[in-house]
């Protein structure tokens, strides 16, 4: 086992990660980031087949934090350039624009369907389900029972694997904040930007977000820190209050690392888990009881330059699994090679380990291609090849026990006094790209002698959905 010391380990190159290193490189600290895997960006990553480039999850770059944008703007340059946004749900065989557009909403229900809508959001309003403790019951008094089953109930189940009653009123909250059908209207009909969590332009890497991190790990590298991919953390050495050294697995070498502070945004699971000596056993419970949403991406090349116009679709209708269809020629005409085609990415949410995550590469192929085929997007015939990217953990959930586990979980942390947590996962909290990013930024500060509370970051931020 070789032994070194550095001032800063960050675990994880992800957003979060990146940024911290980031500011302490251009503070004179030379951190070292720690990688688990064979490229940076984490969830936010750029994958590449045969030319084509897939951006894992699709990643709006939009934020109300200046210094967020002013370092966005410094990493890509012209490289950054600013995309109109166009999506919309699919649901019942019909597409509606998301933000709402009134009359196509109207025009697609029908008049008898929008009456009833409309008498369900009366009485929501002037009986509003109690207690609000869910996102079932948080969606439907704002929204009316009739529309939270249209547009919100099958997704949301889609993409978490439970049922809407049992995910935290919390969440939705903080996903839709500002939002009712009233503010929604309003946008439809003046075009006002009073829903907050609406956003109708957003700019882009050229290349999909890994472009990005790329930039920001050269950046941190030539201002004297460390990257290091294929370096997995092994284990966290203590005392009862500080972290003494980081045990790493890298390139199949272990290397034990000295350090004065870590900032890490692994998953908080994995993250106790790994402290030695453990934690107490409430402590890893609480861990253990977190869970975490995974999601695969099926990408197709298609011999068709733009089956649909918009940049995503939301995939409502419970007939098919696939959750959302990014397109990736309208974020950027440079993430493909082709013109004469185009690449999508059908997603599709899941848990490691079940039916749909162990289904072989080429038969998830076969489904995204029929299901595409289904809604009427384009033809099974289109489809030239597939590739299958796989993401653990990308989305934390918020069930009815992780308030509880993830308290118990910080009131340990909180005696590590040089240790912090950043990022989604780190913080197991649905944070935006760029709250992740001032969660980094700020832990760096932190390191250099101020005093930030970074669960503070992301309880009063907008423009979720």
């Amino acid at each position: 086992m070789t032994s070194n010391h550095v001032p800063v380990v960050i675990i994880g190159a992800g957003p979060a990660g990146l940024t911290a290193a980031y500011e302490l490189a251009m503070h004179n600290i030379h951190p070292l980031v720690l990688e688990k895997a064979d490229k940076v960006g984490g969830i936010a990553r750029t994958e590449v087949y045969k030319g084509y480039h897939f951006d894992i999850g699709g990643h709006r770059f939009f934020t109300k934090i200046p210094t967020v944008q002013q370092l966005w703007e410094q990493m890509l340059g012209p490289d950054f350039h600013r995309v109109h946004r166009l999506s919309r749900i699919y649901y019942r065989g019909h597409f509606f624009y998301y933000p709402l557009n009134l009359w196509n909403t109207l025009s697609n229900l029908g008049l008898w369907e929008s009456v009833w809508i409309l008498l369900s959001y009366i009485k929501a309003r002037l009986l509003p389900a109690k207690p609000e403790d869910n996102f079932e019951r948080w969606v439907s008094n704002r929204f009316g029972w009739r529309l939270y089953q249209t547009f919100f109930q099958t997704y949301t189940e889609k993409v978490w694997g439970i049922p809407c009653h049992e995910i935290q009123a919390e969440w939705a909250a903080q996903r839709i904040h500002g939002l009712s059908l009233t503010t929604a209207v309003l946008s439809a009909l003046f075009g006002t930007e009073n829903a907050k969590s609406l956003i109708h332009e957003f700019y882009y890497p050229t290349q999909g977000p890994g472009m990005m991190w790329q930039r920001f790990a050269e950046a941190v590298v030539s201002k004297g820190g460390q990257v290091w991919l294929q370096a997995e953390v092994v284990a966290l050495q203590r005392d009862d209050q500080r972290v003494n050294a980081v045990l790493v697995n890298h390139e199949g070498k272990e290397v034990r690392i000295t350090v004065d502070q870590v900032i890490s945004s692994m998953p908080l699971r994995e993250l106790v888990a790994a402290f030695d000596p453990p934690p107490p056993d409430v402590v890893r419970e609480a861990a253990q009881g977190l869970h975490y949403r995974d999601f695969i991406l099926v990408g197709l090349i298609l011999n068709c330059p733009n089956p649909f116009p918009d940049n995503w679709l939301y995939i409502h209708s419970p007939e098919v699994q696939v959750g959302r269809i990014q397109n990736f020629r309208n974020w950027s005409q440079m993430m493909v090679p082709d013109a004469h085609k185009t690449s999508l990415g059908l997603e599709y949410f899941c848990n490691e380990g079940d039916a749909l995550w162990s289904m072989p590469d080429q038969e998830l192929v076969a489904l995204a291609a029929r299901e595409l085929n289904s809604i009427g997007l384009a033809s099974a015939a289109d489809v030239e090849e597939g590739v299958v990217f796989r993401q653990r953990k990308a989305y934390p959930v918020y069930d009815r026990d992780y308030r509880v586990n993830l308290a118990a979980i910080r009131g340990f942390l909180a005696t590590v006094t040089n240790l912090q947590t950043i990022g989604r996962n780190g913080m197991h909290r649905y944070n935006n790209m760029d709250h992740s990013m001032l969660t980094g930024m700020l832990a760096a500060r932190n390191v250099l002698g101020e005093q930030h509370d970074l669960w503070k970051v992301n309880t009063e931020q907008e423009y979720y959905e």
